[in-house]
């Protein structure tokens, strides 16, 4: 999917953070998708990265002092809040975040932020125990309701050491999200609906174990956004995954499988359905009420399973709810294309996207499932057509704008 900002203004607020880096990249991928960057640079913005590099980059000069009177006589601040189209703040700091939330300005860039009426993005990112901090959880939530868009931030190492949600979102992340806010009038798939499933499920067997498999949800979360890019209005009915819910996407959390499938048939009825959770084939027929516990026998416990409900072949099943498009994902380790085939017809849905889950990616050992990459083949009745390998956001883009040139070539099916 090629996304063109041509035309669009945009003001990127550069805050005090190591992520600060990442401006830069972000500068020239929008500058690539035709978008015109103008950049404010907080004081502690500075100490990470220079003027200089923001300028070369964006081709224009760099804005830090609201006390400079050659600035402001040339372009003052509160022009420079309305010339834009969109205020993207990357990153946004915990502290310029609640400057916002609280309407305080005492620089530049907050003072920006309050005296425009042009849409505003961010991009947090911040230490994991600052995102969770009751304050921040405060803040986010009054943003929110000031009609102040979010992208990320992602879960992940840090800097400081830590791991959880903080790191600010990619540079292509927020580029995505700046195209579904600044992107052309009639988006592809506006005005489709769209379920989406992703993650894995888990099957309890007892309080404390499971049964589940190693989907990390990455490429599901990765085409719920990317459908919500091309104006499709997208529910995602997660598992339990380690990673952020998509921006303008409405997500539902759930465990089990049977949780999925109840989920997914309250939804409907929708335009679109991808199934493409690793949803456990079976679940134990009687969970226990206390954790088993080991004897003095040393015999091991009998689990008896039984199958779980099949959520693919229960929305492809013909019936005045059924989505026009149904898709589902088949992870397989061997005869990848025969099995594929066999799925298609045995479920009845529209395609089937398979991939080969035992191969590791070029990075590195880790396969597919919690991988960063991934090769698809989608088999359908006209055949099988086989991408290359690419990573999950761009087989999540390129599978979004497939899918809307199927609605623009067929139209509606009967």
């Amino acid at each position: 999917m090629t996304m063109t900002l041509e035309n669009k203004r945009i003001l990127l607020i550069v805050a005090g953070g190591i992520a600060a880096y990442k401006s830069l990249e972000l500068i020239r991928l929008l500058t690539k998708a035709g978008g015109t960057v103008r950049v404010i640079l907080t004081k502690a913005g500075a100490e990470f990265v220079t003027p200089l590099s923001l300028s070369s980059l964006s081709g224009d000069k760099v804005y830090s002092d609201i006390f400079n009177l050659t600035d402001e006589a040339e372009m003052g601040h509160i022009e420079l809040s309305r010339d834009a189209d969109l205020l993207v703040v990357a990153p946004a700091t915990a502290d310029l975040m609640a400057k916002m939330a609280n309407g305080l300005c005492n620089d530049l860039a907050s003072t920006t932020l309050l005296a425009t009426d042009k849409p505003v993005l961010i991009a947090p990112a911040m230490n994991v125990r600052m995102w969770e901090h009751a304050s921040t959880r405060r803040n986010v939530a009054r943003l929110g309701e000031d009609g102040i868009h979010m992208v990320g931030p992602n879960k992940g190492d840090m800097a400081c050491g830590e791991y959880g949600f903080g790191r600010m979102a990619e540079p292509d992340e927020i580029l995505a999200a700046i195209s579904a806010l600044l992107g052309p009038g009639k988006l592809p798939l506006q005005g489709r609906t769209a379920l989406v499933t992703s993650g894995p499920t888990r099957e309890a067997i007892d309080p404390v174990r499971y049964l589940a498999n190693r989907s990390s949800g990455k490429q599901g979360h990765a085409i719920a956004a990317a459908l919500a890019h091309l104006g499709a209005d997208v529910t995602l009915v997660s598992g339990p995954v380690e990673i952020a819910d998509p921006v303008m996407v409405e997500t539902v959390h759930v465990e089990s499988a049977s949780h999925m499938l109840d989920a997914c048939t309250s939804i409907l009825p929708v335009d679109i359905a991808i199934c493409v959770a690793a949803v456990s084939d079976w679940r134990v027929d009687s969970e226990a009420a206390q954790k088993i516990k080991k004897d003095k026998s040393g015999e091991v416990p009998i689990l008896n399973l039984i199958e779980n409900p099949d959520i693919l072949a229960t929305l492809s099943k013909k019936s005045p709810n059924r989505p026009e498009l149904v898709i589902g994902f088949a992870a397989e380790t061997e005869n990848m294309i025969d099995h594929a085939k066999a799925k298609l017809a045995k479920k009845q849905c529209d395609w089937i996207v398979a991939n080969d889950v035992s191969v590791p990616d070029q990075a590195g050992s880790t396969g597919v499932m919690g991988g960063d990459k991934n090769q698809i083949h989608i088999v359908s009745a006209s055949g099988v057509e086989s991408w290359q390998e690419m990573n999950k956001q761009q087989v999540a883009a390129d599978l979004a704008q497939r899918i809307a040139d199927h609605f623009a070539n067929f139209g509606k099916t009967e």
